[in-house]
């Protein structure tokens, strides 16, 4: 699928957040500055979340709970150590679990392998402007494209 400004992405992050359930886990991949975070805002509209939904890379998890569902938001982009991104992955997870909430992890590459089921979000650059997103739901089928 292909979105051309901030406000597509908004929506499409809206769009999925419907699509979401509690306990669900949302890899998202992309180059920096491709509009990660600003997904995140767009599922976080959706749940009706009243936060400012900011990058967690330097917190490394950021927990939103005014909403429909609690929102984790993990960004690995800094952890270089697979067991130090797992360790954290596994904290997170239990805690999303128990709380019912959705956890969406920027960077997760060094997880991926140990998730079980969970939404990917593959966000890359379009030729000339804007960004082409590739969303797979938990059963690895296509979902937009």
């Amino acid at each position: 699928m292909f979105v051309e400004n901030l406000k597509e992405t908004l929506n499409l992050g809206k769009k999925l957040s419907h699509k979401l359930n509690p306990q669900s886990i949302v890899l998202l991949q992309g180059p920096i500055g491709a509009g990660k975070t600003s997904f995140v805002q767009g599922i976080a509209k959706g749940l009706s979340i009243s936060e400012d939904i900011t990058s967690p890379t330097f917190a490394l998890s950021h927990h939103y709970n005014s909403g429909k569902i609690p929102l984790f938001h993990l960004d690995l982009y800094r952890l270089e150590n697979v067991s130090s991104a797992k360790e954290l992955f596994f904290s997170e997870e239990e805690e999303a679990l128990q709380r019912r909430a959705i956890l969406v992890i920027e960077w997760p590459e060094l997880i991926e392998t140990v998730v079980e089921k969970f939404w990917k979000i593959e966000i890359s650059y379009a030729k000339n402007h804007g960004r082409h997103y590739e969303i797979r739901d938990p059963k690895n089928l296509l979902t937009f494209s």
